[in-house]
């Protein structure tokens, strides 16, 4: 049996995704979690095969569950289940660790054959993505991404400096370049395009 954990902030997706994988002779869903912190005691306690995570989830997300997983060397291995089709986040789950990267509207017999794919040691991505997430250069280096990805939480230089461990006055020329890179007008605009990439 191929045991498996689903981390997902959203009830009725989360019950899908288990009931879906239960069907399945040869996969049995030992734990689910409503966030990524949970998932990651979840994952100590019952050392799954295979883990489903969404990206975006409260406490902790999709991405750093992922490098929590990799920094603890739990050996278990991860599949992002997400609504997001963008090859930014894509491209950084797979430089990550991560094995699988499907989107939530693919057919429902993928997810099963992805964590059968995933737990053989190979890689499952949905590919229209794939093409797309190395095609597509990143103009933005990593840290004006993480800057950015600071920036559209709401978070403001002075925290977003203590957490990137530099200055104000850096934030305030990365946030800049990072204007004039993605030519957004506003923190609004920004904060759209992210959504939309």
């Amino acid at each position: 049996m191929i045991r498996v954990v689903i981390a997902e902030d959203q009830g009725m997706v989360l019950g899908a995704l288990a009931a879906l994988l239960d069907l399945e002779d040869d996969i049995d869903v030992v734990a689910t979690a409503a966030d990524g912190k949970e998932a990651l005691e979840k994952i100590r306690e019952v050392q799954p095969d295979v883990v489903l995570t969404d990206i975006e989830m409260p406490a902790m997300t999709g991405l750093e569950l992922l490098q929590a997983v990799k920094d603890q060397k739990l050996r278990c291995r991860v599949i992002i289940v997400t609504t997001f089709g963008r090859s930014g986040y894509l491209r950084r789950a797979l430089e990550g660790g991560a094995s699988g990267y499907l989107l939530k509207d693919a057919p429902s017999e993928e997810l099963a054959e992805a964590v059968r794919r995933v737990h053989q040691g190979l890689r499952a991505v949905a590919p229209e993505l794939a093409a797309q997430a190395w095609s597509e250069p990143d103009p933005l280096t990593n840290r004006e991404r993480q800057v950015l990805d600071l920036v559209v939480t709401g978070k403001p230089n002075k925290v977003i400096a203590y957490e990137l461990g530099v200055s104000q006055r850096t934030v305030e020329i990365h946030r800049a370049r990072v204007m004039e890179k993605m030519q957004a007008k506003s923190l609004a605009d920004l904060v759209r395009m992210q959504l939309a990439t």
